[in-house]
């Protein structure tokens, strides 16, 4: 329960209730618990769906579902894909490509990931059939924060400092085992075959990305695990639409 209160406070802005002790290494263990987490918001999402659609047409009650996320995360992960698109377009080597991720400032080529990134979140979800759609609420955060932790275990720091040497230094394989098997029986449950094709579908496109952040970074950084959870809930998405838009 305690390193699920971590996660939580560390992936959503809500204030809890109580003081949760956190250890040097309780940060990358709470990892494991990270698809629970997500699991967590999409209950929200799909609840806050229950309440919407008596009183909205489909296309407004989803772009509220989509400010209420960015709203329950504090845009954190939107960040990072801000962050790692100005570092694509800054033209340099490692050093260049690290020092603008950390500028706190956004750059013309952040803001328009930014807003290609919210478009394509917001269409996918549109089309998803409704009869569909209180379970995708439900999948594709989930399947995000399990991207996440599929990011970090295993993969180099990119940074000696910041978010995510700490969760690098404490997560390990048995996190991400853990993870694995409470995203792999939700997606399951939730879609069945489907769903651990969607799973399969992000967990491919994680390691691609990872790939690549080693080769261009040295490593992974926090702001990449932040792209990489924003665009696994696009791909989530995408696929789902694939799959089911037509039907």
């Amino acid at each position: 329960m305690r390193l699920y209160c971590i996660a939580f406070q560390f992936l959503t802005i809500v204030p809890l209730p109580f003081a949760v002790r956190c250890g040097e290494r309780d940060l990358g263990r709470s990892m494991a618990l990270f698809p629970l987490v997500g699991l967590t918001l999409g209950g929200v999402l799909a609840g806050a769906d229950c309440l919407l659609i008596p009183f909205f047409p489909r296309q407004v009650a989803d772009l509220l579902l989509i400010v209420l996320m960015t709203a329950l995360t504090g845009a954190l992960h939107l960040d990072g894909l801000a962050d790692v698109c100005d570092g694509l377009a800054a033209r340099g080597d490692r050093e260049r490509f690290i020092g603008v991720m950390k500028d706190s400032r956004i750059g013309a080529v952040g803001v328009v990931g930014l807003v290609l990134g919210l478009l394509l979140k917001y269409t996918a979800l549109l089309h998803v059939p409704p009869g569909m759609k209180r379970d995708a609420l439900l999948l594709f955060p989930m399947v995000a924060r399990f991207g996440q932790v599929q990011m970090t275990v295993g993969a180099r720091r990119a940074r000696v400092d910041g978010l995510g040497a700490l969760f690098i230094d404490g997560a390990g394989w048995p996190h991400l085992f853990a993870a694995a098997l409470t995203a792999a029986a939700a997606s399951l449950l939730l879609f069945g075959v489907q769903g651990i094709f969607c799973l399969a579908a992000s967990a491919m496109f994680t390691l691609v990305m990872k790939g690549w952040a080693h080769r261009r970074l040295g490593g992974v950084s926090g702001d990449v695990i932040g792209c990489a959870s924003e665009l696994n809930e696009i791909v989530c998405l995408l696929v789902l639409v694939a799959l089911f838009g037509k039907m």
